[in-house]
């Protein structure tokens, strides 16, 4: 079944998604402040939109898919935000990367303007959003889940897990370990080449054991190429961990770990490498060790 979706927010992430979305039928509306980010999908069959209020208009979901929560509550709720073009009933679908709280206010505002929520924050990087193959996190009712499961399954897997909050949850749980698995992928890695292995080969070798993952797989490999283009940028990581720490804070924990490889991706944004993908912290322990970059 067709669903009319407007989308928000056609970046790294963004422009492959909608791409997805009109491959399975959906009919889609888009906005992105860079205009010229717009091109390529109107051609692929997506509507251009003027104004974010535009996007609104005639759709049954708006999927925002933007950088941080100030933003996404900007382009939502403010003046000619995009909320203020929907019809009552229709659904908002934020699957940015944001705090708890800032979930849980959203869909308390949504709910104020009789508007269905769901907190779909996603993983995966570009290319998962390319490949329709993304871990889609939701949090919302049961009811707003089942609506918007089946044109979800367009861009990925997605699962319900809790009330509205708890898609974010999630998805700071998943950031903790990837940003954990990162860093000791790159310890790994500086280890076997100070040691006189060859760690193109200690990779291989580890394939198909405890240690194998996908971050061994495909960030493994652009730490030994050193092919840090974006797909997931540093200083958007090192956003999560923050924001995942101050969770922790609100419920009591302390999270040793999480502390110290936040550290380093703050290290790794402070030195410059923020726009780079977040497989370039292994740059940022070659200068803790005074190694050659």
């Amino acid at each position: 079944m067709s669903t009319r979706i407007g989308f928000i927010g056609t970046g790294i992430m963004g422009a492959p998604m909608v791409r997805n979305l009109l491959a399975a039928g959906h009919k889609v509306q888009v906005w992105n402040r860079s205009a010229e980010r717009l091109g390529a999908l109107a051609e692929a069959g997506a509507v251009l939109c003027q104004q974010p209020r535009d996007v609104g208009v005639g759709v049954q979901a708006l999927v925002c898919m933007l950088s941080d929560g100030p933003t996404c509550d900007q382009l939502l709720f403010g003046e000619q935000g995009a909320t203020a073009g929907l019809a009552a009933g229709a659904q908002v679908v934020v699957m940015s990367s944001i705090p708890v709280p800032t979930a849980r206010a959203q869909a308390a505002r949504c709910q104020g303007l009789g508007l269905e929520y769901l907190d779909a924050p996603v993983s995966g990087g570009e290319r998962g959003a390319r490949e329709g193959s993304l871990a889609i996190m939701a949090g919302g009712s049961e009811a707003a889940f089942a609506a918007a499961e089946g044109w979800l399954g367009a861009l990925g897997r997605p699962v319900h897990v809790g009330p509205a909050g708890c898609g974010q949850l999630a998805k700071l749980v998943n950031q903790l370990i990837v940003a954990s698995t990162l860093a000791t992928v790159a310890e790994g890695l500086l280890l076997a080449e100070r040691g006189g292995a060859d760690p193109a080969k200690v990779r291989q070798a580890l394939a198909g054991g405890f240690a194998d993952s996908p971050i061994l797989r495909q960030h493994g490999e652009r730490m030994l190429s050193g092919d840090f283009r974006p797909g997931g940028p540093a200083k958007w990581q090192h956003k999560d961990t923050r924001t995942a720490l101050a969770e922790a804070a609100e419920l009591g924990l302390a999270l040793p770990v999480a502390e110290v490889v936040d550290r380093l991706f703050g290290e790794m944004v402070a030195a410059g490498d923020g726009d780079l993908d977040h497989a370039g912290v292994i740059r940022q322990l070659k200068r803790f060790n005074a190694l050659a970059l």
